[in-house]
């Protein structure tokens, strides 16, 4: 299959695979593909997210347990070499939870400072999705990433993630809510979306947004 015939055919709807764990910024593959990244508390849903919008259940590790994830996880298209002009046309990075994880503190710090580090430094990422779960809505260290964002000049969107656990009724009012928290922060796109990785909800939104980031059509 060619290039050509390859960057035609839908993004989300082509087999996704793991390249890459990133525990430190010197393993950082070539900069070369658009990247969109994922953040979050732990276990705020982040690998849920990323396999429901490819539509692969285990492309990206769920766990109950908070912090499982602690490198920068890439995931590209599959079929491409990454080498020459065969690049994949964008990949999806999950990055390590923030808030709490049950490991020793250095470990914490280690990849706490990676991911900052990785905000600051990589001149191919795009937007950031900072997913936050709707029955807690913006805590005291989403708040402090999302400073971090501003102060990097990092574009990012807020998801709200897991909308089915609360009421109907309660999504669009916390939408709003959101909305004016995030009002003067300078890097924040002016729009959240509200998605449930469990009944599929906002997916396609979400799908939507990506594609429009990287300018690619959907």
């Amino acid at each position: 299959m060619t290039s050509d015939t390859k960057s035609t055919k839908p993004i989300f709807g082509h087999p996704w695979i793991f390249i890459r764990g990133v525990p430190a910024m010197k393993f950082l593959p070539p900069e070369g593909p658009l990247e969109v990244a994922f953040a979050g508390r732990s276990n705020v849903g982040k690998s849920s997210l990323i396999n429901g919008l490819v539509g692969q259940k285990g492309l990206a590790r769920t766990s109950n347990t908070p912090g499982r994830t602690q490198e920068l996880n890439y995931f590209v298209p599959d079929g491409y070499s990454g080498e020459g002009d065969d690049l994949p046309p964008m990949a999806l990075v999950d990055m390590p939870g923030y808030g709490y994880a049950q490991a020793p503190k250095e470990q914490v710090d280690a990849w706490t400072k990676l991911v900052f580090d990785y905000l600051r430094g990589r001149a191919t990422l795009k937007r950031v999705y900072v997913l936050i779960d709707s029955r807690h809505g913006l805590k005291k260290n989403d708040d402090e990433v999302l400073s971090l964002l501003d102060k990097a000049a990092v574009s990012y969107q807020i998801v709200l993630t897991k909308t089915d656990k609360i009421k109907v009724p309660a999504v669009p009012k916390l939408v709003d809510e959101t909305l004016e928290k995030i009002r003067k922060r300078p890097a924040a796109y002016p729009e959240v979306l509200a998605t449930s990785s469990e009944k599929s909800e906002g997916l396609e939104a979400l799908r939507g947004e990506i594609l429009k980031t990287i300018g690619r059509p959907a």
